[in-house]
């Protein structure tokens, strides 16, 4: 897909990080941009930056993500690529013991299903809504009317300790990859997935220092955090590259997670 001012993206959790990056890739080429965010502030500075649109929006909710579509439809028109960046996490065992009192206690299910709600239900949300209007354009010359990129994280196949939720949502995104483009192949529209490993984001921009050379040193090569211009870069590829389809791809140096 030739990405031009002809194009109108639309990038969720694009206020910060892995999205942001990816939205200043995106309009640096002349695409017109809508950022889906929970952020206003962040995220309405930046859609003015690059001459976009700013949506705020939670993705668990059916409401919001179509008021948020309409939006940024209006504003940019149907969107040919989606790339999805929202997501969440947290670090909870399974069940634990209290190291002081020895209390025994479990990971409460509705805090699992948060989880999966935002990172799995959510991106599919979003995805499904996002193919249903790639399905109302004409087709480029090439026979491709849209293209979407996913988020998942290494995490999808090497989990760390307290990462159950964590990894069945972004493993969930990577076991849908495959089965959405097939879905989507006569109609022109491919689907493929990003698997970060450990990237210099805004999460990890408030950890002190030595943990910070930890996490860096930990990578086989290159010895430093991921930058998130490269996962927009990938992103990038994945978009111009009409061959590459159903695929879900490590961005990672190599890293295969410790246990913690």
């Amino acid at each position: 897909m030739k990405l031009d001012n002809t194009i109108s993206a639309v990038i969720t959790g694009g206020a910060s990080g892995l999205g942001e990056a990816t939205a200043r890739r995106l309009a640096a080429r002349g695409v017109k941009v809508a950022i889906f965010d929970f952020n206003a502030e962040k995220g309405e500075a930046l859609a003015e930056e690059l001459r976009g649109v700013f949506c705020k929006v939670d993705i668990t909710s059916e409401e919001q993500v179509d008021a948020a579509f309409a939006r940024a439809r209006s504003a940019i028109g149907q969107e040919r690529v989606l790339v999805n960046c929202a997501g969440t996490g947290n670090a909870i065992k399974t069940a634990s013991r209290d190291k002081t009192t020895g209390e025994i206690k479990h990971y409460a299910t509705h805090a699992f299903d948060r989880i999966i709600q935002i990172n799995l239900v959510g991106n599919f949300r979003c995805m499904a809504k996002s193919a249903a209007g790639m399905l109302s354009l004409d087709p480029l010359p090439s026979g491709e009317r849209g293209a979407i990129v996913n988020t998942a994280s290494v995490a999808a196949e090497d989990g760390q300790i307290g990462q159950a939720a964590y990894s069945a949502s972004k493993a969930g995104i990577v076991g849908m990859t495959l089965p959405v483009a097939r879905d989507l192949m006569n109609e022109g529209v491919r689907v493929n997935t990003i698997m970060p490993g450990i990237f210099n984001t805004t999460l990890l921009e408030g950890l002190p220092e030595n943990v910070r050379t930890a996490l860096s040193a930990s990578v086989p090569f290159p010895k430093r955090l991921g930058e998130p211009d490269e996962y927009a870069a990938l992103a990038e590829f994945m978009i111009l590259t009409e061959y590459f389809n159903g695929e879900s791809v490590r961005l990672d140096g190599a890293i295969r997670m410790a246990p913690r």
